[in-house]
């Protein structure tokens, strides 16, 4: 009987310690950007929702393939900060309105504490490897579609 306890208590502490060893898995939906010309720009996006996933965003991170992103959503417009405490990868972010337009894109530099600050208040970020937006044909003024 002992030895079954025994083999139930390995199991049990074997299961409890797979759950939390499980990696995060974010919620990933595919967005689109709209260019000006028309071009529909789609972009798989990890959802920052809560202040934690948007706290820590794209922390160390090394690998960030292209046509991907995190698109922090926000419960009200404001002036938003951003910075690449502990983020070793180059990335660009767009600053967006309520209504979907990109007010503003910035390069971020690794490991940089340097505050990245929209221009006007807004109600997401996306950010993206460097240069993507440049590659992609996306400026400001081009439209994310708001149907997440």
């Amino acid at each position: 009987m002992e030895k079954k306890l025994r083999w139930y208590f390995c199991f049990f502490f074997l299961a409890l310690f797979s759950q939390s060893c499980s990696s995060y898995a974010p919620e990933r939906k595919t967005v689109v950007l709209r260019t000006s010309a028309g071009s529909a720009v789609p972009v798989s996006v990890e959802l920052a929702l809560t202040p934690e996933e948007q706290q820590n965003g794209f922390m160390n991170r090394r690998k960030i393939p292209d046509g991907t992103g995190m698109l922090f959503v926000f419960k009200n417009d404001q002036i938003l900060n951003f910075w690449m405490k502990n983020t070793p990868t180059p990335l660009s972010i767009a600053y967006i309105d309520a209504n979907g337009k990109i007010r503003d894109i910035f390069a971020m530099q690794p490991y940089s504490l340097a505050p990245v600050t929209s221009t006007v208040s807004v109600r997401y970020a996306l950010e993206v490897p460097q240069g993507w937006f440049k590659k992609s044909g996306i400026s400001i003024g081009d439209m994310l579609e708001l149907n997440f």
